[in-house]
C-alpha cells in the first residue's frame, strides 16, 4: 500500500496538446517491474557518478543495495542526494521516470526482512539475503540497503510526449 498518493501535473510547456498527465498507478506500476535502475550520485569533489543497480518500489519508497566500500556509498555519505531512473530507450513509446530524494541507510531488520523478500521474489534466488546486523548479507558480503522516499518524481510519456510531475 502506498503512504502517500502524490499529486499529478502535466507540464505544458515539455508536452504535446494532445498530452494528459500519466496516472500515478500507471509509473509506480513502471518502478516496481522495472529490473534495472540508474543510480546518479555526487561525488565528494562535485563530480557526478551514475552507475546501474537493481531496485525495488515498495512502502511508498525505492529500496537498493551496495557494498559499504563502493563509490555510491561514499558519495551518499558524504551528499544524501541522488536520483534514480528507469524506463526504455525508445524515443516513440514507453515511458521514463526519475525518482529525486535523499537516500537514507535503513537499519530496521522487520523492514529489511520485507525488502529481502521483495529482492528474492522479484530477481530470483540468486538475490537471496540474509539480514542481520542491520543489513543483507549475500555471496557478495555486507550490503547496506538506502531508502529513497520521493521528493518529486518525473515521468516522460510518448506517444504523444507530456511531462507528468508528481508532488509528495
Amino acid at each position: 500500500m502506498e503512504a502517500r498518493e502524490p499529486v499529478a501535473e502535466l507540464d505544458a510547456r515539455y508536452s504535446d496538446p494532445k498530452a494528459t498527465a500519466t496516472p500515478w498507478a500507471e509509473a509506480r506500476g513502471l518502478l516496481q517491474g522495472a529490473g534495472t535502475f540508474w543510480l546518479s550520485t555526487v561525488r565528494p569533489d562535485g563530480r557526478p557518478h551514475v552507475t546501474p543497480l537493481l531496485g525495488i518500489w515498495a512502502e511508498g519508497a525505492m529500496y537498493f543495495c551496495t557494498g559499504p566500500a563502493e563509490r555510491k556509498a561514499a558519495n551518499l555519505a558524504a551528499n544524501p542526494h541522488c536520483v534514480l531512473t528507469t524506463g526504455c530507450n525508445s524515443l516513440t513509446e514507453g515511458l521514463d521516470v526519475v525518482v529525486e530524494g535523499d537516500a537514507t541507510v535503513v537499519g530496521d531488520d522487520a523492514l529489511l526482512r520485507r525488502l529481502a523478500g521483495a529482492y528474492e521474489e522479484k530477481y530470483g534466488q540468486n538475490w537471496h539475503f540474509d539480514v542481520r546486523d542491520g543489513a543483507f548479507h549475500g555471496e557478495g558480503g555486507r550490503a547496506l540497503v538506502y531508502e529513497v522516499a520521493p521528493s518529486k518524481v518525473l515521468g516522460f510519456a510518448k506517444d504523444p510526449y507530456g511531462q507528468t510531475r508528481w508532488r509528495f
